[in-house]
């Protein structure tokens, strides 16, 4: 008797979440409720066509940098070619796509959230097993990160599963090539704390030239114009003389912050290039002084090579 009394509150506890799932499917408004462990997205991402512009065009495109020696296994002999100047036109013209390709940033994801929602409490069900159960909508065509997956305990407690259950059990029933059930120990949280750790190191040194004209340089970019820390790199622009970069570094952040004073007053004013550094300078910098001054020695030495 007890064990079918188990039984019809397992159905009913297992109706109830079918039944769940096939309203949140059904509501084409609450898409962002279906999705179960993701957070809230931001409304601009690093995959955006206009973010990636403009951190293509802050990377730059240095061939010399690009497709520098690099150290083999055997020495092989350098090839020579006589060219004509279209032939060598087309060649430099082939090297910058082969460039632009390599310079492609690796995508960046925000950190997942830690999930620990609690569904629901069936006392009824405590100690019904001594293993937790696992629930999965394998429904075909839906994104993995809104997949309904819920987990049993023997507790009784109906929760949604972690990030790591989840990423366990979808390898089972949708095993990609080349991923492991157990996360390998370079994509730990701690390893994954070396990307952060090595941006601050490039910032405090101002060191940014070493990134640039590489595929890391916009992920640099994309972090610190998220934790709103750009004027050290902006004056590291403006010293060099890529006010476009700066113009464009400039702009991303606005992108990102909208809610900053210089974001919506640019959007008032129609402002653009040198301006806008200026404007971004008088309201959200915190080197207001050092930037002010880059952008005199920058406007002196372009009147001195006009006159």
């Amino acid at each position: 008797m007890a064990a079918l009394t188990a039984l019809r509150g397992l159905l009913r506890i297992s109706s109830r979440v079918r039944d769940t799932h096939l309203v949140s499917r059904a509501t084409p408004s609450a898409s962002s409720d279906r999705c179960l462990c993701s957070a809230a997205r931001a409304n601009v991402s690093f995959s955006d066509p206009e973010v990636q512009q403009l951190l293509k065009r802050v990377t730059g495109c240095d061939l010399q940098k690009v497709f520098r020696p690099t150290q083999q296994p055997t020495l092989r002999p350098p090839s020579y070619k006589l060219l004509t100047d279209q032939q060598l036109q087309e060649a430099v013209s082939l090297a910058r796509r082969e460039a632009e390709e390599l310079l492609a940033p690796p995508p960046e994801l925000e950190e997942r959230v830690p999930v620990c929602d609690v569904l629901s409490h069936d006392a009824i069900l405590q100690g019904a097993d001594s293993a937790k159960l696992v629930f999965t909508d394998i429904t075909l065509n839906i994104p993995h990160r809104e997949r309904f997956v819920v987990v049993r305990e023997p507790s009784g407690a109906l929760r949604k599963a972690s990030w790591e259950e989840r990423d366990r059990v979808l390898q089972i029933y949708f095993p990609k090539e080349g991923r492991q059930l157990t996360t390998p120990t370079l994509f730990t949280d701690d390893n994954l704390k070396v990307q952060r750790l090595v941006y601050e190191d490039v910032e405090r040194r101002g060191s940014f030239d070493l990134l640039r004209s590489t595929r890391f340089f916009g992920g640099l970019v994309w972090f610190l114009t998220n934790a709103k820390r750009i004027d050290a790199l902006l004056l590291d622009m403006l010293h060099r003389d890529l006010v476009e970069d700066a113009v464009c570094l400039v702009r991303l952040f606005h992108l990102l912050h909208p809610q900053s004073d210089s974001a919506q007053q640019a959007s008032n004013t129609h402002t653009s290039g040198l301006d806008l550094i200026k404007l971004y300078c008088q309201s959200d910098s915190q080197q207001r002084g050092l930037i002010e001054l880059a952008l005199q020695t920058h406007q002196q030495a372009t009147a001195l090579s006009s006159a």
